[in-house]
Parts: structure tokens; C-alpha cells; sequence
């Protein structure tokens, strides 16, 4: 059913209905195969069909269908919660008057020293949403199109210079190990050492290993065998020497409480970890190893990984398959670490001073 743009007595109704509008289509539409409660997910779709009265009912909403496994409407509902709260205090009178100058406005002011994998994210929730508005709204037969683009928004623009990824040269890898072996964590030290152990290992994203269930754990040979869940849902195989982590894996599953999801680690409620608190364990580790960069999150272990990979073997094809890039360029930025051929660089411009000193 389409509804006109301006269906609701005021502005802010209005935004709100055309938000929850799309928030159910998300909800109806984005995978569901992390989805653990699916009762939850459909008592939340159904409270979205009735009036939602601000947007503090919806935030609750998207909350409970998030912790229910649809993790992914955060990617859409923060940004568009930010956008609500920008666009209240701009006193408008119809959504007529929202336009593309107004949006790059927000994504302006909204997504400074955000990383650029967030800011493309605000870029899509928001291409996503208006995008929606034009093929649902209609008034007399007629729609209001905003053919929102958001080509040049002063965020991520051109061929922009891609920042090159924080990572340990192998001393400061070899001071981190140590400092998690010999580190006794408040709580659940087993546990915390094994998944800093598997990123650091395998070069996974965290939220991979984190939703790693124990049946995607197997022997073969002298490796463990995780079957991993990357992005868009699709599965890779990596691999782990078993005699890095055979003694602690075998502990820690006899110690380990069951939980319904079978997740390999969990919480003391049997719920998934969050990646804000491995990146603590990290940070925490850093310090104690003595080893400071500019970006102390989880994330850095995997550039860490892809960085001496590349450095051992010089194989670029090798290091997209192990951090299961879709595209071969985006591994590329880890040939900029490739010291020999910096060297090879150096070498000539001491070639050409020797040659300049002889004449």
C-alpha cells in the first residue's frame, strides 16, 4: 500500500511513520540466519504495523529484533535515528522540503572521525531509505521523487588516499603473545586468550570468530578446521595449527557452559560476545606488552595477520583468500609493507649518489 509523502498532521509524525515504514520492510527483507528468537522478531513486526508514537518506541524495537539475531538493522536504523534527530530541530513543514544539499549536510557533521567503512555505511542506510520513499509514496497518481545520489558529500569522495592499516612488525607480535599467555585475566582468561588467539592465527574479522559455533570447530590432521561465516552470509574454511591452540580449545570446551546457540564462546548468560569488549582485552594487552599504535581495536590483529602473511609469502592471491576478500584490490594495500622492494628502492638512490660522488 502507498501512502503520500506527507501523510501524517506534521512533520515529525510523518518522518517517524515513513521510518518505521521501512524499518519493518528491513526487518522482513535482511537475512535471518543468525535469528535466534524468531517469535521475538515477529511480535516486533507486528508492534510495527500499529502507530509508533516517538522514536525512542521504535529505538526499543529495533533493539529487541536486534538481540533477537537480526543484527544487521543497526546498520540502517542508527544512521536514520541521527538523520530524525537532525531533521526535527530543522522545523520543517513537509518532507517535500528535505533535499540532497540537506542530507550531505548530515552526513557532513554527523560522520567526522568515523571510520570510512561507517561512513559508507550512513551513506547506504540513507541511499537505501530514500530510495524506498520514492517507490512507496503516491499522491493523485503521482510520486515525489528525491533521486537522492550523494556522489559528493565531502565524506569518502574520488579517488580519495586509502589509509594504510595499523599493524605489529613480529617483535611487537612476538611481546603481545607473551603478554597474553602471561596475563591472568580478571574473569574467563581461557576463553579471552583462545579468541585473541584465533584472530591473531587465522587473520578472521572478530565478528566471525565470535560467531563461531562449536560444530564449525574440526580436526583434520595436524589443523583445526573453522568453517566461518564471513560477510553477506557466505561460509570460507580457514585453517589453525593445532599445536598453537589444542590444549586451551580442549579445556576450555570442558569448562565452558552450554548455551542454546552453541556458540564456541559466550557470555556467562550464554549470549554472544561483543567486539567493543574483545577490543578492551586487546587494548588491555597492548599496554601490558608495551606496544602503542594509533588504533588499539581487535580489528588491527587481522591486519597484523594479513601483513606478515604477505611479508613471508608474497603472495597477494594467498592473502585474499585467507581474509576471504570478495575482491583481489582490496588485499592490495598489504603489498605496501613489502620492506624488500622499499629496500630495492633505496638501494638505487644510493647507486645514483655513488655514481654522482665518482664523477
Amino acid at each position: 500500500m502507498k501512502f503520500p509523502i506527507d501523510c501524517e498532521d506534521n512533520f515529525n509524525s510523518t518522518l517517524l511513520f515513513w521510518i518505521c515504514r521501512f524499518v519493518r520492510m528491513k526487518l522482513n527483507s535482511l537475512s535471518n540466519k543468525e535469528l535466534r528468537e524468531p517469535k521475538v522478531l515477529q511480535n516486533t513486526i507486528f508492534e510495527l504495523t500499529k502507530k509508533v508514537n516517538n522514536i525512542d518506541e521504535l529505538d526499543k524495537l529495533v533493539k529487541e529484533a536486534r538481540n533477537a539475531g537480526l543484527t544487521g538493522i543497526n546498520t540502517y536504523f542508527i544512521p536514520l535515528k541521527k538523520l530524525y534527530d537532525m531533521l526535527i530541530l530543522q522545523n520543517l513543514n513537509s518532507m517535500k522540503k528535505i533535499d540532497e544539499e540537506l542530507l550531505s549536510d548530515f552526513l557532513a557533521s554527523n560522520t567526522g572521525g568515523l571510520s570510512d567503512a561507517t561512513k559508507k555505511n550512513h551513506r547506504m542506510a540513507i541511499l537505501s531509505f530514500f530510495s524506498y520513499l520514492d517507490k512507496q509514496n503516491e499522491e493523485d497518481n503521482k510520486s515525489h521523487v528525491y533521486n537522492i545520489q550523494l556522489k559528493h558529500w565531502g565524506g569518502i569522495v574520488g579517488n580519495k588516499g586509502q589509509k594504510l592499516p595499523e599493524f605489529m612488525d613480529e617483535n611487537e607480535l612476538k611481546r603481545f603473545l607473551e603478554a597474553i599467555d602471561n596475563c591472568r585475566f580478571k574473569s574467563a582468561a581461557l576463553r579471552n586468550k583462545l579468541i585473541v588467539k584465533f584472530i591473531i592465527y587465522t587473520g578472521a574479522r572478530v565478528s566471525e570468530i565470535l560467531g563461531l559455533k562449536i560444530r564449525d570447530v574440526s580436526k583434520e590432521k595436524d589443523c583445526f578446521v573453522l568453517r566461518i561465516r564471513g560477510k553477506g552470509n557466505k561460509y570460507r574454511i580457514v585453517l589453525i595449527k593445532r599445536i598453537l591452540v589444542e590444549n586451551e580449545l580442549s579445556e576450555h570446551l570442558e569448562n565452558s557452559l552450554p548455551n542454546k546457540d552453541g556458540l564456541l564462546f559466550c557470555n556467562r548468560n550464554g549470549n554472544k560476545l561483543t567486539q567493543a569488549y574483545v577490543s578492551r582485552i586487546v587494548e588491555q594487552m597492548l599496554i601490558i606488552a608495551g606496544v602503542r599504535k594509533e588504533k588499539n581495536g581487535a580489528h588491527m590483529l587481522r591486519h597484523t595477520f594479513a601483513t606478515l602473511l604477505y611479508r613471508r609469502r608474497k603472495d597477494i592471491v594467498l592473502v585474499q583468500e585467507a581474509l576471504g576478500h570478495a575482491s583481489l584490490n582490496t588485499s592490495r594495500i598489504y603489498t605496501h609493507f613489502d620492506s624488500d622492494k622499499l629496500k630495492e628502492a633505496a638501494n638505487v638512490a644510493e647507486e645514483f649518489t655513488k655514481d654522482k660522488l665518482r664523477k
